[in-house]
């Protein structure tokens, strides 16, 4: 991505010279977010340096420490919510009552991040305009650009009367087991909230950022099949029939030919097939033995989903159980599924929410941002939410290398983010509900 050349005039666009369409406090909280700059990257500098991996728990708990002042000094009641029996750390919460007229607000971001303590990638570092670090963009970075937004929001005088409510899950990364209940509080949450912007980073290609109104699920199959053993000369024939490797191989060519269509993706990530064949428990690894002159009796296929609306989804996975059901002689095969991450489908609140970010770009003299295609974006925690509140996601900075060695952040889009994101929670904050 050729990103940061195009930040400098961004930023110089975003200043109060150009905001004329703004109103004061909006003005005073692009001011002040410019004002707090260093604040702002000091406490990500420290968010990043606590090794906040998903199954370092005491990890993810001191970065919640470290921002529980930072919360409770803008007039929020911060708890830590504890779900022991999904064996994860918990997660933040953080509850701002303002006057109960406007819309209510929740914040989605996480504490926690792909590299765990014993990663060699731990430490903060910055060469100008571009940051490193584990978690500097995903999503540490995002939650810098909420603890911006509110304290410019405070310093203008808006934050007093919003409603909103932040909510920082533990374990995005990897998410608790069973999935109900490691998300029981981010749904209750979506339920309370008319508005949900969710921190993750900004999509940008080629120098454009664009807005998230969408993002497909993430879930799992696992495909069974199962065959006649014997020797391998009989094959096809009546007794014998084809094996279980010909069966599962006919149905994922059925897949192929039959299912793909735009926003819809069925990978198979691991397969297997023989005498016998197996999976472990967490339907990672596979085992399988076989002689050229056996007819396999067994194989497994393990894959995801991925679809952009429940409607898609419950269309696909009825064809994919008929193409199952059409066995070959000799035959028998299983399909199940694995419910995981739902689609955030597109609405039209959705987009109405784009349409306001869309306005304070303009006001600020910004480019209008387009939606990105959701085919682009991985499955995120704004998915629990987006079938009660309206959702917006990828409101946070701007960054790459995400879940390797190496991610970094442009720096000067959190102020951008910020901006944005204080003028729209404050203009929202005055919407009657």
């Amino acid at each position: 991505m050729k990103l940061l050349p195009l930040l400098a005039p961004l930023l110089a666009l975003a200043s109060p010279a150009f905001a004329q369409n703004l109103s004061k406090p909006e003005a005073a909280m692009i001011a002040t977010v410019d004002k707090e700059s260093s604040r702002t990257l000091d406490l990500l500098e420290r968010m990043v340096n606590q090794n906040s991996g998903t199954l370092h728990f005491e990890g993810v708990r001191a970065v919640g420490a470290i921002l529980k002042p930072e919360f409770e000094a803008l007039g929020f009641k911060v708890e830590w919510i504890e779900v022991p029996e999904t064996q994860r750390a918990g997660h933040f919460v953080a509850t701002h009552k303002g006057n109960g007229k406007g819309k209510r607000m929740l914040l989605i971001a996480h504490i926690d991040t792909v590299f765990e303590a014993s990663s060699p990638f731990q430490k903060f570092g910055r060469d100008g305009d571009k940051a490193t670090g584990p978690g500097v963009v995903d999503d540490k970075g995002g939650i810098a650009v909420i603890v911006a937004a509110l304290r410019a929001m405070q310093a203008a005088g808006t934050l007093k009367n919003a409603d909103i409510k932040v909510m920082l899950t533990g374990d995005e990364e990897k998410t608790g087991d069973p999935i109900p209940l490691a998300r029981r509080d981010l749904i209750e949450a979506g339920k309370w909230a008319d508005v949900a912007l969710e921190f993750e980073n900004l999509a940008a290609e080629n120098g454009q950022q664009f807005g998230t109104v969408a993002r497909r699920s993430a879930n799992n199959w696992t495909l069974k099949a199962t065959g006649k053993t014997g020797h391998g000369g009989s094959v096809f024939g009546p007794d014998l029939g084809y094996g279980a490797i010909y069966e599962i191989t006919r149905i994922l060519n059925g897949w192929r030919a039959e299912l793909i269509e735009e926003n819809l993706t069925f990978n198979v990530g691991v397969i297997a097939g023989g005498t016998p064949a197996t999976i472990d428990a967490d339907g990672v690894k596979v085992e399988a033995t076989g002689k050229t002159n056996v007819i396999p009796a067994t194989a497994i296929a393990r894959g995801d989903l991925r679809s952009l609306t429940p409607e898609q989804d419950a269309k696909a996975r009825e064809k994919m159980q008929a193409i199952v059901a059409k066995h070959l002689p000799g035959t028998t095969a299983t399909l199940t599924f694995q419910d995981n991450t739902p689609p955030m489908a597109p609405t039209e609140g959705n987009r109405a929410l784009l349409a306001r970010v869309n306005a304070i770009n303009r006001d600020m003299g910004l480019p209008e941002m387009a939606e990105f295609p959701p085919a682009k974006r991985g499955a995120a925690d704004s998915s629990f939410v987006a079938a009660y509140a309206d959702t917006l996601a990828g409101m946070g900075p701007i960054g790459g290398s995400l879940h390797a060695e190496g991610e970094w952040l442009d720096v000067p889009s959190i102020a951008i983010q910020a901006k944005r994101s204080a003028i729209l929670m404050s203009r929202l904050a005055r919407e009657k509900r």
